[in-house]
């Protein structure tokens, strides 16, 4: 289910104030968010926080369309270069994936966007929820801020299934520099 991103990034502003173009379109985007911070940035890179196989609760279980206890690859990670750029949970359903994506989902410190490119999976994302956030004492670790985070909730789609869900995670004070 698609939400209509600019009533949401208008009711976002509405909260919180003006949203810089390059928040609206990490917001928006349905493409990679790693290609975009690449040339933002310059060559980003993921750190691992945690990568494990979990079986998942009902509430993962329903928005993957699978059964409760299924197991799924849960993993947290940073995306940023000099300085942390995103935080991203994301939710896999192991049974939705071949041996070489796997494999490469394993070694941890790849991008999705890449891994996905690597094994020419065609897929789309569909945006579910873009809202604001509190920080909990994690991303307040992480990014060094008590701003508030702009968030945003996606599915990857393949065959018709999800294949992947994430959760991005910034703080409202990144990526304003055109202000």
């Amino acid at each position: 289910m698609d939400v209509n991103v600019m009533e949401e990034i208008e009711r976002i502003e509405r909260l919180i104030g003006k949203l810089s173009n390059t928040q609206k379109i990490l917001l928006s985007t349905d493409g990679s968010v790693t290609r975009i911070l690449d040339v933002l940035r310059g060559t980003v890179t993921i750190r691992t926080l945690k990568q494990e196989f979990i079986p998942c609760n009902q509430e993962i279980a329903d928005k993957l369309n699978i059964s409760m206890g299924d197991p799924v690859n849960y993993r947290v990670v940073v995306i940023g270069n000099r300085e942390p750029l995103i935080h991203a949970v994301s939710y896999i359903p192991l049974s939705r994936l071949d041996d070489g994506f796997r494999e490469d989902l394993i070694r941890a410190d790849v991008p999705i966007g890449r891994i996905l490119k690597k094994h020419n999976i065609e897929s789309r994302r569909e945006i579910e929820v873009l809202d604001i956030e509190n920080p909990d004492p994690q991303l307040r670790e992480i990014f060094g801020t008590d701003s508030p985070m702009l968030t945003r909730t996606y599915n990857i789609i393949h065959e018709g299934e999800v294949l992947i869900r994430i959760k991005e995670t910034f703080p409202f004070e990144w990526f304003r520099e055109e202000f």
